[in-house]
Formats: structure tokens, C-alpha cells, sequence
């Protein structure tokens, strides 16, 4: 009981407690929307196997013979080599290629649902695949890759040293009065991730998501195979 204006007046128990609770639900609340996604798992996860070693020496072969990709590079001024605007058909002339996208299907499907698509049905297929060979020095500025849905890499040869990949806040160019962040700010506020994969690693991303490749900082080579996904 306690004493209001002279009278006595009993404490309602359920009444408060339905105060409390009313007080804790206006209580404030911080939560982040919009969620930029990267995948990142073993390419060995998903069957069938695909043996590094022979990636890596057939990638180094493919880059031999290719002549055309080659000539493109020394035109482009593209630092090492790229199969990317010679060869398209990589899993139909080499088996190991075609073992490495079954295993790639999977991964993209599993993103996919974490994404939770819509694909009214369909799949996701591979639109391109291609191998990259970045010597020292060498750098992939920063860029997107329009007209796909997801994209990713799988590493090949990482040696130490070697360059990782950096990811962009996709909101940077809406930023335009905001202060930088504060040096060792929470993983998901930061403008920039880097992320360092090992060679056997697959990483995913949705293909409007900025990235680039640093400078190769390591006296030998690094090398992936990128590919697309669109929907077909």
C-alpha cells in the first residue's frame, strides 16, 4: 500500500510490470539494414575434388599457349595475364576447369539461398570464367562487373606477401558530408575490407559490390580463376 493525498491506494502488480515492459519496448534500438553479403569457403566443400597442383600448372600451360590473351595484355598494359577477353570455353577444353565450376555451381547455389533470391525456378549459370596471373607490381584497379549476379574468385597460388582483395562500402559515393571512421572501427562500419584468402579458398560477392586487387607485394606470382554468374 502507499499513501496518495491522504488516502491509501494499493500497488497494482500487473500494472506495473505492463509499465516496465511498455518502457523497455521505447528503450533505444540500433540495428543495420541492408546487408552486403561475402561468402567465403573451401573450393573442396563441394564435390568433386580439385587437385591445386594441377589448377595451378594448367593454369600456367593455358597462359603458354595463349598468344591471343597474351597480345591482349601487352595491349591493354594489363600487368601479367589474363584468359579474360581470349577464352571462353576454359571447362570444355580442360577437364580440371570443368571439375572446378561443378564444384563452383554448388557454392554460388548455397550463397543463393543465403541471399534468399527469388529465382522464380531458375538457376544460376556460369557466364564466364577466367584465369589471372599478377606478377609483382602488379595491381587490378578498382572496378564492378555489370550485367551479372554474383561473381568470385577462387586462389590458386597465394605466396606470401601476395596482394588481398579489397572490398568498398557500396554506399561511399552517398557519403558525401560523412567523416571518415574512426581508426578501428567495427568491421561492418568500416569504408574499405580486406580480405586475405588461401590458396583452395572460393570467395563470393553479388557482381555490384566494388573491389580491387593492391599491388602484388610478393616476388612471385599470384594466381586465381574469377568467374560470373547470371541468371538465366
Amino acid at each position: 500500500m502507499r499513501r496518495i493525498g491522504g488516502l491509501r491506494r494499493a500497488r497494482n502488480p500487473l500494472l506495473a510490470s505492463a509499465l516496465h515492459l511498455s518502457y523497455q519496448k521505447r528503450m533505444t534500438h540500433i540495428k543495420s539494414l541492408f546487408a552486403t553479403r561475402l561468402y567465403h569457403a573451401a573450393l573442396s566443400e563441394h564435390k568433386p575434388p580439385v587437385d591445386a597442383e594441377e589448377l595451378r600448372v594448367s593454369c600456367y600451360s593455358i597462359a603458354e599457349d595463349d598468344d591471343a590473351g597474351q597480345d591482349w595484355c601487352e595491349e591493354q598494359g594489363y600487368p601479367g595475364y589474363t584468359s579474360y577477353a581470349s577464352l571462353t570455353d576454359l571447362p570444355w577444353r580442360f577437364p580440371i576447369f570443368a571439375d572446378v565450376v561443378k564444384a563452383l555451381d554448388k557454392h554460388v547455389a548455397a550463397f543463393a539461398k543465403d541471399l534468399e533470391f527469388d529465382l522464380d525456378g531458375k538457376k544460376l549459370k556460369l557466364e564466364d570464367i577466367w584465369i589471372n596471373i599478377l606478377p609483382e607490381g602488379g595491381i587490378h584497379t578498382s572496378h564492378i562487373h555489370p550485367h551479372s549476379v554474383i561473381s568470385g574468385t577462387t586462389y590458386v597460388a597465394m605466396p606470401e606477401g601476395a596482394s588481398a582483395l579489397k572490398l568498398e562500402d557500396p554506399r561511399s559515393q552517398m557519403m558525401m558530408a560523412a567523416p571518415i571512421r574512426k581508426k578501428g572501427a567495427r568491421e561492418e562500419m568500416r569504408g574499405f575490407i580486406y580480405v586475405q584468402p588461401e590458396v583452395g579458398d572460393v570467395l563470393l560477392w553479388e557482381s555490384w559490390l566494388r573491389h580491387e586487387v593492391p599491388m602484388n607485394m610478393s616476388e612471385d606470382e599470384r594466381v586465381s580463376v574469377s568467374f560470373n554468374y547470371g541468371w538465366a
